[in-house]
């Protein structure tokens, strides 16, 4: 009896062999797991279809194998005679679930029940598939090319070409004029582009009440302009409620390194500054570290130099996560872009009285919108999700901010 890679949802094309819990010649029980296997959506233990001996494993431990191709043959008692080699050799690479083993030269005088045939895809090569994802190209109208029909890089490039020929040219309009890019503009396209392109991602928001914000930070002002001549912002307190939040869940304080993610050992926030340029980002180093005074007078020292035009190239590498504050701008909610190569960016609208029930009884508060963008790749809604509840939590009760 053969056993399959099962297709776990619609769009499932792989899957990856993590650690087989049977090894070749050991006993197998019907519904007690032999393998397990990982896709891009979940990690599942692969179950015995029956009781027997586990004659044959077909792949390895780190191989990506493709749907209902055949990764491992359990003889059931009856099966004794079976010729394994025969049959792994007749049935071929693609073997899939619902031929009989006759079918694949098995003697046997009772078959097993053919089973319902699952639906067919063409198999796709990695590249090809993120080729056609990144372009909205269907791989289902795609005749492929290579081995066995498999579909690649060059067959998504042809599907790609066709489709752009059958889209109509807008006609031409008036130019007023010409405006060239300066190269920090260009820069932030490009990066921009590439953080577009390269990650999948998503944006969560939830409503903050911050009165409790509100009042530390006018019981603090005066302290801060009188004994260090800064000002403390909102922004400023928030970089240490991240910086806190990051040391919670540090898969947001992360980059992704090929196939593996980086968890970084320092925490440091960017904050997104506005110069006659365009946008940049300085860093405010070790924020986990640092107290809400030496936070002002960072970001008091980093908001000056930059917008003389000063910062020096370590003033504006090295972050982990990011932060943007539309909020002086009037701006609600809105959905920022994640920083490359960091895996989250906060973005913070501004704070307006609204009416909201508390009790059972409306009332006026000061509340705002805190926008979460993360790559998907990394890391997955709940969690981010969770992160986002964490930053209300630490923002509504900021006593634990001033230790």
């Amino acid at each position: 009896m053969r056993v399959v890679m099962p297709q776990f949802y619609e769009t499932m094309q792989t899957g990856k062999i993590i650690k087989w819990l049977k090894k070749e010649g050991e006993k197998t029980e019907k519904g007690k797991p032999i393998v397990e296997v990982e896709t891009e959506k979940v990690a599942v233990e692969i179950e015995a279809p029956e009781n027997g001996l586990l004659t044959r494993t077909l792949a390895k431990e780190g191989d990506d194998i493709p749907i209902l191709q055949t990764i491992a043959i359990i003889a059931t008692p009856e099966e004794e005679s079976l010729d394994i080699d025969s049959l792994i050799k007749e049935m071929g690479p693609t073997a899939r679930v619902g031929k009989k083993i006759e079918e694949v030269g098995k003697p046997k005088e009772e078959a097993f029940e053919e089973l319902e045939k699952p639906i067919v895809r063409a198999p796709i090569s990695p590249v090809a598939r993120k080729l056609a994802q990144e372009h909205g190209i269907d791989v289902a109208k795609i005749r492929g090319s290579g081995p066995g029909g498999r579909i690649v890089k060059e067959d998504v490039m042809k599907a790609i070409e066709v489709a752009t020929a059958a889209v109509p040219s807008p006609p031409e309009l008036m130019r007023a004029k010409l405006i060239p890019m300066s190269k920090m503009r260009k820069v932030i396209a490009e990066r921009m582009s590439y953080s577009a392109r390269t990650a999948p991602q998503v944006t969560v928001t939830t409503e903050v009440d911050m009165s409790e914000l509100v009042k530390l930070r006018e019981k603090l002002l005066s302290d801060f302009e009188r004994t260090i001549g800064v000002r403390m912002s909102y922004t400023d307190i928030l970089i240490k409620v991240v910086a806190m939040a990051l040391r919670e869940e540090p898969v947001f304080n992360s980059k992704l390194e090929g196939d593996q993610i980086g968890l970084i050992e320092d925490v440091n926030i960017g904050v997104a500054v506005e110069v006659a340029e365009g946008l940049i980002v300085p860093v405010v180093r070790n924020a986990d570290k640092k107290t809400l005074v030496e936070i002002a007078k960072s970001t008091k020292q980093l908001i000056e130099r930059a917008k003389e035009g000063k910062l020096s190239s370590s003033e504006m590498s090295g972050g982990t996560f990011t932060i943007t504050n539309l909020g002086l701008y009037g701006v609600e909610a809105f959905t920022p872009l994640v920083n490359p190569p960091e895996t989250a960016i906060l973005g913070v609208g501004r704070i307006a009285d609204k009416p909201v029930v508390i009790g059972g009884q409306i009332t006026i508060r000061p509340v705002a919108f805190l926008s979460l963008s993360f790559d998907h790749r990394v890391i997955d809604g709940a969690l981010a999700a969770r992160f986002l509840q964490r930053l209300k939590q630490i923002i509504e009760n900021p006593a634990s901010l001033l230790s």
